[in-house]
């Protein structure tokens, strides 16, 4: 509530030092302005708005040596130079060719200060006191830690997809916004070069809460991904103050250490202690982080205490905490395919995996909680690549964009103390990006156990992702999202309700305790990427409509139930210079809820990628869509 309280505060100057500036600025108007839509007809993707002209106004006061201008230059930068509003994708697959499977020489390594600089202009240095003072808080990620993600190193040959896939783990690293990997021609020779590599960190301290007078209730979070410049990442969260007979508090918290000794294996520790939800856990892991890894492999210990509605009879159940462990291990090997061009790598690959998880139930509540040990043997075929473009989750700066195919095969046998059962998985999906048409993303999955020739706790599951080409109207930019997921329990257990269609899982700020085993939810957004910028956050203009499904049953039928709806616009706030980067505060309307219009924040993206990787055995949890 503090955080919501600041925000406000500050769209209130915001939108105050617009409305002065503004007004003045047409009261000292003199002239009429032409019609530059007139002058522009032709063109109809570029268009010269009111806006721009607010942008110079703000820009002509904040030279001014009054209260007004000092606050202007103090909050707003000026100097942003323009950037492309897309990339061609068909060029950036493989750079520098030339000089493939040449030797690494030198790796020179220039890491930036997450405020006042730019990647794409090295000459941009920190401009105000806001800026200096978040930089002075900020220490900068260690060399070393960038060096351990890159996949070459001196002495070696350069791969083709070696600078291209090292560019894109950095920026897919948490802690740093944007990188670039290039080759210095000026000192490059005809058998060896030289490596530039440029990266800018993001703030990686942050630290929220919220407190109600009222109750007695409140919430702390404090996390730093990026301690010391080091690379681990510390996450807690504290809940105090609840409303619940059971325990008054609740805590989370974990530790993680990425790329240990430039190995790519991560370690994690977790802890939970919610109301309903218990686990400790420890985990090591190592995916198919690039196209070209051969091996993956984790290993992970957990215990759990979850609520679940036991059935005692054919028509009556309880609600009971059931507690129990895992252990989980897999591995495997990526087999490539041969390549009959020396400069274009083939990026398919077939991957075999096996993996055992182990779950014990020291007091099962019922025969059909068993403990078990569940052998699984995978197969998948997988070619993935990666674009780039800019304005999809962020604001310009570089976002990789998976494509490719994805077919997997899952078979395994869960050997128990009470009955033993199999269990298929077959996982499909591709990607398809291009400039002028956008991006599609189509998974599908099904799964299902099968005991005495019978299907239980079975589930198909779809996703479709679109979002269309960028369209820019001068230094405005705008995009449309559209959102598909299908969720289909078959014959599942008693008490398995457990889809949702509240918030992320459906309709954005909806919030209601009904639950089910079948459901589908169709999402579109619109996204106004507005040139505005305010201490270090960008500004976008955000309107959406959800319509969401859901019914109860191994024989329902969502569509025979009245569908849930929500309707809304937003302002959306990004500063990806720090951890919390997303800041939206919206408001919807919602015909079947409570209420029928409602205020609500929001921190996190709504949409994600679903990338082509297949690195283990998949298993079934019913509930958690297709991104596992």
């Amino acid at each position: 509530m503090v955080l919501i309280v600041y925000i406000l505060k500050r769209f209130a100057l915001l939108f105050l030092v617009l409305v002065l500036v503004t007004a003045s600025g047409y009261a000292q108007q003199t002239t009429p302005i032409p019609d530059s839509l007139q002058k522009n007809a032709a063109d109809t993707t570029h268009r010269v708005l009111d806006s721009d002209k607010i942008i110079k106004d703000l820009k002509a006061y904040s030279k001014r040596k009054t209260i007004v201008g000092r606050l202007i230059k103090a909050v707003f930068r000026f100097d942003r130079k323009p950037e492309p509003a897309a990339v061609n994708p068909q060029i950036l697959n493989y750079q520098f060719p030339q000089h493939h499977y040449k030797i690494v020489r030198r790796i020179y390594i220039k890491s930036l200060d997450a405020f006042g600089y730019s990647i794409n202009d090295t000459t941009r240095l920190p401009a105000n006191f806001l800026e200096k003072a978040g930089n002075s808080l900020h220490v900068k990620t260690h060399q070393g830690r960038i060096r351990n993600k890159l996949l070459f190193k001196p002495g070696e040959p350069l791969e083709p997809l070696d600078l291209t896939e090292s560019e894109r783990l950095l920026r897919q690293t948490d802690y740093i916004l944007d990188a670039r990997v290039t080759v210095n021609e000026k000192t490059s020779t005809a058998d060896s070069v030289d490596i530039v590599v440029i990266t800018k960190d993001v703030f990686s301290i942050s630290a929220g809460g919220s407190y109600s007078a009222g109750k007695s209730s409140g919430r702390i979070v404090l996390r730093d991904i990026n301690f010391m410049g080091s690379g681990h990442q510390i996450r807690n969260s504290y809940r105090f103050g609840l409303d619940s007979i059971q325990q008054s508090y609740e805590y989370t918290g974990s530790y993680r250490v990425e790329n240990i000794y430039k190995t790519f294996i991560s370690s994690e520790l977790i802890y939970r202690d919610e109301v309903n939800y218990k686990q400790k856990g420890a985990s090591l892991q190592r995916d198919f982080f690039a196209i070209n890894t051969k091996y993956a492999g984790a290993i992970a210990l957990n215990w759990y205490t979850l609520p679940t509605y036991v059935r005692l009879t054919d028509s009556t159940g309880q609600r009971q905490n059931i507690s129990f462990s895992t252990q989980d291990y897999w591995l495997s090997k990526s087999f490539r395919f041969k390549s009959y061009n020396l400069g274009q790598e083939n990026r398919g690959r077939i991957i075999t995996s096996g993996r055992v998880i182990i779950t014990r139930y020291p007091t099962p509540p019922t025969d059909e909680y068993q403990s078990n040990t569940f052998y699984l043997a995978g197969i998948g075929y997988t070619y993935r690549k990666y674009y780039k473009d800019r304005y999809l989750f962020g604001f310009g700066r570089t976002e990789d964009i998976p494509a490719g195919n994805l077919l997997a095969l899952t078979y395994g046998l869960e050997h128990g103390n009470n009955y033993n059962r199999r269990y298929i998985d077959i996982k499909a999906g591709f990607g398809k990006y291009q400039r002028n048409f956008g991006y599609l993303n189509f998974t599908s999955e099904f799964n299902t156990f099968i005991r005495d020739k019978k299907w239980e706790q079975g589930e198909l599951a779809t996703e479709i992702l679109y979002f269309t080409r960028l369209y820019n109207i001068n230094t405005w930019r705008m995009r449309h999202f559209v959102w598909n997921r299908t969720s289909y329990g078959l014959n599942r257990k008693y008490g398995e309700n457990v889809l949702n269609i509240n918030k992320y899982e459906g309709v954005r700020g909806f919030n209601s305790p009904e639950r089910g085993t079948r459901k589908f939810v169709l999402n579109y957004e619109n996204n106004l990427y507005t040139p505005l910028s305010f201490v270090g956050f960008r500004f976008a203009i955000v309107a959406f409509a959800d319509i969401a499904w859901l019914s109860t049953g191994n024989s329902s039928n969502p569509f025979r139930n009245t569908p849930l709806q929500g309707y809304g616009i937003g302002f959306r706030f990004l500063n990806e210079y720090t951890t919390f980067n997303t800041i939206q505060i919206s408001l919807g309307f919602y015909p079947q809820g409570p209420t029928s219009f409602k205020t609500y924040p929001s921190t996190r993206p709504y949409y994600e990628f679903n990338d082509f990787t297949y690195s283990r055995p998949i298993t079934a949890v019913f509930g958690d869509g297709i991104y596992r």
